[in-house]
């Protein structure tokens, strides 16, 4: 029940009305201090409080006077009429149509490697779905639900934010909460900050489990301090993030997890109308060797009955069978449930949409808009286009994944790129941190439809691979005004083009030969793409670069030739080197301008 500080206060006197219960928030609104200091009244009185937690009028009045305020009953019609005011604010939040119910919440567990995800996955799974469905678990269909009383959670059985996060890559938002699991004798580690990072970049609302509390050397409050120092702080140190312990090997906790996490899906408001056609997201597919493609679909509004025709991603199909991770037969999929279906075509991919229609035609003209709209959709931002696509209208926020070489930098930096939004595209710094360009951060920008900049640091070989496959930009740069006044005239679409390289060949020295009475050149056998004459080489050396040049002459046998494609063997004389040795390895690059 939100009170109203002016309507509750009287300035002139410091005396306010108080209801005959608040919670601490509330109480804290009312007497225009934060909540931390009601917290500390509460627990010099020995009362131990979260923000959250209602408190009656006694305490309440009390802690006011501690703070300098006379405080009296508030009428009792005051209170009904708060209360009809909130209950109508609720409904009105619903909208107006009559079919909306409330949805099952879908859960995603994440954290860093061995902090318990697995474990805690497979506590809630034996507590609530072992016991109850008869056969156990038959199927895996990379989601299950639990019933805590008479509701629904479901669980995405694919814990870590890999997995999240090649879904949002594709486009889909699938979760609604994140459990994030933190070991109490461990604390937070670089997986557990990178788990935070995707769940905000998603606006996903954050319950964090702080798990292992039976191991010897546990220390629950040291995990909250790290996690405020990240960001969130726990209620019970007057923040707003849920912090539930857990032991998942015992399972502790598991319950008041479950009932947290309720809370929040409750606060959320999640509705759906079941009676739609059915709209979803595939979280799972594989060919089946006996049944054909299989595919699991989280329904996320209406409902999916056997026989629907569906289209999911570019391909599309007539629903034969419908199982649940039990593998039990459904004739229905209601919204939150996780069904694997048999029927379409092809195999679609994970984090495709899915949607039933009326007839097989609507069906297959979904599945072939899908294929122009998801090559629109998923085309990556980088510096030289982004301009094109504002004007577009693709874009109204440029995500950017900031590493640098040492802390110091991290602030100055920050802060002026966020200067250079304007009023059709704001930067949106989505992760910083120290360190190479790691693969984690490449996946980022990926669901995040951004870009990495990099500052006096490098690329991991991991990452530069997955950044050329998603087409990713990573911009390196050494001085901070040149990054500055790049990606301000990108903003204005006044950037020079960037000149790129792309590799045309590779081929090893397996012997040099003298030519003349000083130069010499490398018998070399091509492995990859092809040599040509005036390309641009670099020569590596035990993986580093000795030297930088470019082709002067090509010989096959002894005839000059322009080109050697892989599978070859030549001799490549560069300009300006011949210090070659057996095992050299020789780059052919050319450099071009990218609009």
């Amino acid at each position: 029940m939100a009170l109203a500080k002016d309507n509750n206060k009287d300035n002139a006197n410091n005396t306010l009305e108080l209801p005959r219960a608040l919670s601490v928030r509330e109480l804290a609104e009312t007497l225009g201090v934060g909540p931390v200091e009601v917290i500390k009244e509460l627990m010099r009185r020995g009362i131990m409080a979260n923000i959250n937690q209602v408190i009656d009028y006694d305490v309440a009045s009390a802690v006011a006077a501690e703070l300098g305020f006379e405080a009296r009953p508030q009428p009792i019609a005051q209170q009904a009429s708060s209360v009809i005011s909130e209950i109508k604010r609720q409904q009105q939040s619903i909208g107006e149509a009559a079919t909306l119910r409330s949805r099952p919440p879908v859960v995603t567990i994440m954290g860093h490697v061995d902090h318990g995800k697995t474990r805690l996955l497979d506590a809630i799974r034996k507590a609530k779905v072992m016991d109850s469905e008869a056969g156990g678990i038959t199927q895996h269909i990379g989601a299950y639900q639990v019933k805590v009383g008479q509701q629904k959670i479901t669980f995405l059985d694919t814990p870590g934010h890999e997995a999240f996060t090649a879904m949002r890559a594709r486009g889909a938002r699938v979760t609604d909460i994140t459990v994030l699991v933190v070991a109490a004798d461990d604390g937070v580690m670089p997986q557990t900050l990178e788990a935070i990072d995707h769940a905000r970049a998603a606006g996903v609302p954050i319950i964090v489990a702080v798990n292992k509390i039976d191991k010897v050397g546990s220390n629950p409050d040291h995990v909250k301090q790290q996690l405020a120092d990240a960001g969130l702080l726990c209620e019970e140190w007057g923040g707003d993030t849920i912090c539930v312990h857990t032991s998942a090997t015992e399972g502790k906790g598991i319950d008041e997890l479950l009932e947290n996490i309720l809370l929040v899906a409750e606060m959320e408001e999640l509705k759906a109308d079941p009676t739609l056609l059915a709209r979803g997201v595939v979280i799972e597919a594989r060919l089946d060797k006996s049944r054909g493609p299989m595919a699991t679909v989280l329904v996320h509004d209406g409902c999916l009955r056997l026989e629907d025709n569906i289209a999911a991603g570019v391909t599309y199909g007539r629903i034969k069978a419908m199982f649940d991770n039990t593998g039990r037969r459904m004739r229905k999929a209601n919204p939150s449930t996780p069904v694997a279906v048999l029927g379409l075509h092809d195999i679609p991919g994970v984090g495709d949409p899915v949607a039933a229609f009326n007839s097989e035609h609507e069906a297959r003209s979904f599945a072939q808009r899908r294929q122009s709209e998801f090559e629109k959709e998923s085309r990556a931002v980088s510096l030289s286009s982004v301009y094109d696509q504002i004007k577009e209208g693709e874009i109204k926020e440029l995500g950017i994944v900031l590493k640098v070489d040492v802390q110091g930098s991290l602030d100055p930096i920050r802060s002026s790129l966020e200067k250079l939004s304007t009023d059709k595209v704001r930067v949106n710094i989505i992760r910083t941190g120290t360190g190479n360009v790691t693969e984690s951060d490449v996946m980022l920008a990926v669901a995040s439809k951004g870009l990495v900049i990099a500052f006096n640091t490098g690329i991991s070989a991991g990452a530069q691979k997955l950044a050329d496959a998603e087409k990713i930009d990573i911009r390196l740069y050494r001085i901070i005004y040149e990054m500055i006044e790049d990606v301000e005239k990108a903003l204005k679409g006044l950037l020079a083009p960037q000149v790129v390289e792309v590799v045309e060949g590779q081929c090893e020295v397996r012997a040099v030969f003298p030519s003349g009475k000083k130069n010499r050149v490398a018998g070399v056998y091509v492995t990859e793409g092809s040599v040509t004459r005036d390309a641009q080489a670099r020569v590596k050396r035990d993986g580093k670069v000795v030297a930088q040049t470019s082709v002067a002459g090509l010989k096959r046998f002894k005839d000059d030739t322009k080109s050697v494609p892989a599978g070859y063997e030549c001799g490549v004389d560069l300009k300006d080197f011949n210090d070659f040795i057996v095992g050299d390895i020789i780059e052919l690059f050319r450099k071009q301008k990218v609009k």
